[in-house]
């Protein structure tokens, strides 16, 4: 049987790679939004991570309440196995550009399957706020917006503010996850919209989609169709559209398409030799944002200065045959370079998937005892799954692990806080994995610039001398 989980994380900071979920919030309800059963984790604070300041004001997780939670690696079992179960619907509000992708890591970093929870058991995902960005444009009576400052804004708490959905402080995870439930049960007040803007979410479906929209001309590459896309990214000034090329499908990743922006005047600026900056190219997967429409009046809120220009890089493109076929076949064979020595933390994307004998290992990795799991270890012929493997234990259960174990974390944790923050580790995006010396500069920072409550004076405080014992500074 099919259910929806809507489901909420509150984290440690922004960097999925090097923070970590401290609390996990989940509903679990049937296909009408009947509640089934809800979840509230809280993970213990790991003693590698170091909290930033503004996520710890965010969500007033304190340090001493994180630390009566579940360790890491148990609280992510937990949460695998509820997000993994057969017929699964995860969604939350931006979650697919956010807490998705933390839980991939965190899965990840604790030898789980990172991705079968988006298609394995027909399990899928979905996300509210693409959805609500498209009931404001085309169901606008469906519920009240709120303003900040007399300009629109799409933070669910503001939504949940002037809607009157949940009672309780925002940024608590559970509270959060009440009020995206609320807010789905009042879009499905409409639910010939609702099932429709569910397919966008289907991969087969948005594909099948896509490939009904009208062909505009032939390049000599690809059949080239005009698109609406539709996307928190592009703005309210832009009213979250706009007009798009589709290009053809990276030969590189599956399931990415590719389309080309055409709103864009300095597009005919474009030369053989400036196409990797000029060329503005957005990547989407089929079954996630944005939503592309067709190109018609009924959906176009495009400016008469932006459809202008829509027309103008149309003629253009398909003068300059040789150019933008150089557009398509850069683009479509792209591929991002490697990171060299990533952190096997951050590495979920660069590295191949596992193979069969590493996914069985994982497997008896977690069935068995310590002692188990000890012995398991080094029978990991990958490098970075042994490392991964050994910080697990180091990080959940240090107690008289092998020394071999220990020495490694020791080095890994002068990693985590080096002398210079120039030596700081890096994501796969190149992003510096907060230090110490960092956070401490942050909360300097905030409590001189920010107005804080007397709550979250305390819970700043806390953070200091924690990190201060923790790091001897």
């Amino acid at each position: 049987m099919s259910s929806y989980l809507f489901y909420d994380l509150e984290t440690t900071g922004l960097n999925k790679a090097f923070d970590q979920v401290l609390q996990f919030a989940a509903i679990r309800t049937d296909m009408v939004f009947n509640e089934i059963e809800r979840h509230n984790i809280i993970i213990k604070l790991r003693s590698d991570v170091i909290p930033t300041p503004q996520a710890t004001t965010t969500h007033r997780i304190s340090i001493a309440n994180s630390m009566q939670g579940l360790c890491e690696f148990e609280a992510m079992v937990k949460i695998h196995h509820i997000i993994n179960k057969p017929g699964t619907i995860s969604i939350g509000y931006n979650n697919l550009t956010f807490d998705d992708e933390f839980l991939r890591f965190s899965f990840h970093r604790n030898l789980l399957p990172p991705y079968t929870h988006q298609y394995k058991n027909g399990c899928s995902r979905s996300d509210l706020l693409p959805m609500v960005i498209m009931y404001y444009l085309y169901k606008p009576e469906v519920i009240k917006w709120p303003k900040i400052a007399g300009k629109l804004t799409m933070k669910l708490e503001k939504i949940s503010e002037i809607n009157n959905l949940v009672t309780g402080q925002a940024h608590n995870a559970m509270v959060d996850t009440e009020a995206t439930l609320e807010l789905a049960r009042k879009l499905r007040q409409e639910p010939k919209m609702w099932d429709y803007l569910a397919g966008y979410f289907n991969k087969m479906e948005d594909n099948r989609r896509i490939e009904k929209i009208p062909i505009t001309f032939y390049s000599v590459a690809y059949s080239n169709r005009i698109g609406l896309m539709i996307n928190k990214e592009f703005g309210i000034d832009n009213k979250y559209q706009a007009p798009v090329l589709f290009i053809g499908n990276s030969i590189h990743y599956k399931n990415q398409t590719l389309w080309l922006r055409l709103d864009q005047p300095e597009l005919q600026n474009i030369t053989a030799e400036n196409v990797a900056t000029k060329s503005y190219i957005i990547r989407k997967k089929y079954g996630e944002p944005g939503i592309v429409l067709p190109f018609i009046e009924h959906y176009n809120f495009l400016t008469i200065e932006r459809r202008a220009t829509v027309e103008e890089n149309q003629v253009w493109l398909q003068s300059h045959s040789t150019l933008f076929n150089k557009i398509i076949q850069y683009h479509r064979g792209f591929k991002y370079e490697k990171v060299p020595d990533l952190n096997c933390d951050a590495a979920l994307y660069q590295n191949n998937f596992l193979t069969t004998q590493e996914q069985e290992l994982c497997r008896q990795f977690h069935k068995t005892d310590i002692v188990g799991k000890i012995n398991i270890v080094n029978k990991f012929e990958s490098i970075d799954m042994r490392k991964q493997a050994s910080r697990l234990l180091c990080r959940n259960y240090p107690e008289n692990l092998p020394p071999m174990f220990t020495r490694d974390f020791a080095e890994y944790m002068q990693q985590v806080n080096p002398q210079n923050s120039d030596d700081a580790l890096q994501d796969y995006k190149n992003a510096k994995r907060t230090t110490p010396v960092e956070a401490l500069a942050q909360i300097d920072k905030l409590i001189t610039t920010a107005n804080l409550d007397e709550q979250q004076v305390e819970l700043i405080d806390e953070l200091e001398g924690y990190l201060k014992k923790m790091f001897k500074y």
